[in-house]
């Protein structure tokens, strides 16, 4: 895409938590991790990662933030009107600042790319029929989540 001019307004799922998106994204993937599954009340998450400095969310007091897990990497918000999962931040050391947005709050379009991978896929609740590559265990998962990451980073900062 590499067309700043390109706007992509989203939103969550009762239209109450709004943020636009200009840039393209890092990676798309569907982790089974508990955590995941707990926050988003489903088997798996999808989510869809972009630099922070290219999600502008509107009105981030209507967020309701939590943080799951020491260290807090990873602030997860849920919309403070329908309690669905709305917008993550990943802040991690010598990283640019990152958000994670479930791909259902981002309309179909060069924003939404197509998934790369399963993480985590040893605590999956059921096996998932697709071609992608699918990580078990810890270490497994949190190697092919960087790995996608950093390419994906790695790429965004290259072709800006």
């Amino acid at each position: 895409m590499n067309d700043k001019s390109l706007k992509q307004e989203c939103q969550c799922q009762c239209g109450n938590i709004k943020f636009a998106i200009q840039g393209d994204p890092i990676v798309r993937m569907f982790c089974h991790c508990t955590i995941c599954q707990e926050f988003n009340n489903a088997a798996y998450s999808d989510v869809t990662i972009f630099l922070s400095k290219d999600v502008n969310l509107h009105d981030k007091e209507k967020v309701n933030f939590k943080k799951y897990k020491s260290p807090p990497a990873v602030q997860r918000g849920k919309c403070a009107t329908c309690n669905k999962p709305a917008i993550e931040l990943l802040d991690l050391p010598m990283l640019p600042l990152l958000t994670i947005i479930p791909s259902e709050n981002i309309p179909s379009g060069q924003f939404l790319p197509e998934p790369s991978t399963h993480i985590f896929y040893h605590r999956r609740v059921a096996d998932i029929s697709d071609s992608l590559p699918k990580h078990s265990g810890f270490i497994r998962s949190q190697m092919a989540f960087s790995a996608k990451l950093f390419s994906g980073i790695f790429r965004r900062l290259t072709n800006i």
